[in-house]
């Protein structure tokens, strides 16, 4: 008899879970052992194939171009740019963030009902602790966004799911479940913590509190305050957090992610991680050096330059040696068609703007002289070149803020990833490193 209620109780416990389950996860569960069983058979049909060799060069260049790891959110091609689960960017622009998040762990858009499910996770999870916002308090007045940001992610840690299941001892089946679910509940948290750092750190009056009937973006827009009448400001900053979602898994933010959380390091300690790396000038803070220049432009001619004017401005900085920020990239040889996003929504939605008609200006001009000069091996424009620019118009001028905007969207990179790379059991990253003096003796 009482074998039989412990089977009972199994079997209801099992089927309460299941019918609880978002479809987010249902629809993860029925794909994940397809692609468990795929990699399998790849890899024994083609173990021991080479993808890529490693040059001399390459092992002091950063590991440039070296084929290492898998990635299948994404992937950059030098020619079209991101490509998210096979879908260039360019033909999803009009898509939500939720709706990228579904599309980086699953494959395809969410239907309606999958879509309105997910919002209703986030909007569960919007509350920071109390202890983040009192932890926050007590940092120097100048504290970087940034240094806010990846702290309060960090000190959130204790709320980890996946540490908690970890502890009391779970299958390595279900290693993903609990990645999903701290990953939906931190993302859900990001717009309020960016927007309330945002108001704490520029002195803007007390935070405003999220409200559950908004979408991601929208809630950020609501929370941070500022004057949004037309609605335009919601539509770049879901154009904004959809385009930045993600870049393939070998620059520094997802690698970095990706290395800690493949020491079964919560979502918490590896999104940390991963921000840290996004904090670098090379990487996300680079939209406001670009802003910086633009700046400095209609600052010199008051007002916007004629092409000429702008032309020659631009070869006067390249024969002083400086560089134009926003112009050149290290994989693409195109221009990033987040740039093309951009620059399409501002031109559809600002007029008379000094500062958007240089960044417009500068895309009409600066490739060709970059040709000319001929040292840049890629003319084309980045993201950074007109990130900045939007934002400055609709009154987001503090530029050092910008990173963590960048920061709530690639957090949907990087948790799709983790929960992959957990789903498969891809183990601990390892590479070996090897000295000088062997490179010596040895090649």
């Amino acid at each position: 008899m009482i074998e039989w209620l412990n089977s009972y109780r199994y079997i209801l416990v099992y089927f309460i879970e299941v019918y609880s389950m978002s479809f987010l996860k249902k629809e993860l569960q029925n794909q994940i052992p397809n692609v468990q069983n795929e990699i399998k058979q790849l890899i024994a049909d083609k173990g021991d194939k080479k993808i890529s060799d490693v040059t001399v060069a390459q092992a002091y260049s950063g590991m440039r171009g070296v084929k290492a790891f898998v990635c299948d959110t994404s992937s950059v091609s030098a020619d079209k740019g991101l490509i998210v689960r096979g879908i260039p960017l360019l033909d999803i622009t009009h898509i939500l963030p939720e709706e990228v998040f579904f599309l980086l762990l699953t494959g395809r858009l969410p239907e309606e009902s999958e879509l309105v499910d997910l919002k209703k996770d986030f909007s569960s999870h919007l509350e920071v602790p109390a202890y983040v916002w009192n932890l926050l308090k007590e940092m120097p007045s100048d504290s970087h966004p940034m240094t806010m940001f990846n702290t309060a992610i960090l000190a959130m840690q204790g709320e980890s799911v996946f540490r908690k299941r970890y502890d009391e001892g779970m299958s390595k089946s279900v290693y993903w479940e609990a990645i999903l679910d701290d990953g939906i509940r931190l993302l859900a948290k990001l717009p309020t913590l960016g927007a309330g750092i945002y108001r704490m750190r520029f002195e803007k009056g007390q935070r405003i509190a999220p409200d559950p009937e908004q979408d991601w973006a929208g809630n950020f827009v609501h929370m941070i305050g500022l004057s949004d009448e037309t609605g335009d400001f919601h539509k770049l900053m879901q154009l904004y957090f959809m385009l930045h979602c993600d870049h393939e898994g070998g620059n520094v933010s997802a690698f970095a992610s990706h290395t800690v959380s493949s020491a079964l390091s919560d979502p918490y300690y590896a999104v940390s991680a991963g921000l840290n790396g996004l904090a670098g000038p090379l990487h996300g803070l680079a939209n406001q050096e670009c802003l910086k220049f633009v700046l400095s432009v209609r600052d010199e001619f008051k007002g916007l330059p004629s092409e000429d004017e702008l032309k020659d401005y631009c070869w006067k900085r390249l024969n002083s040696g400086r560089v134009i920020p926003g112009y050149g990239h290290a994989v693409l040889r195109c221009p990033d068609p987040r740039f093309t996003a951009f620059i399409k929504f501002g031109q559809d939605h600002i007029e008379n703007d000094d500062v958007f008609g240089i960044v417009d200006q500068l895309f009409k001009v600066v490739p060709d002289v970059l040709q000319e000069h001929g040292k840049a091996k890629n003319p084309w424009p980045n993201v950074d070149a007109a990130s900045g620019s939007l934002l400055y118009y609709y009154g987001l001028r503090e530029f050092n803020f910008y990173t963590v905007l960048f920061s709530i969207s690639r957090t949907m990179g990087m948790i799709s990833q983790m929960v992959w790379e957990r789903a498969l059991g891809i183990p601990i990253t390892r590479p070996k490193s090897i000295t000088t003096d062997w490179i010596k003796s040895t090649i």
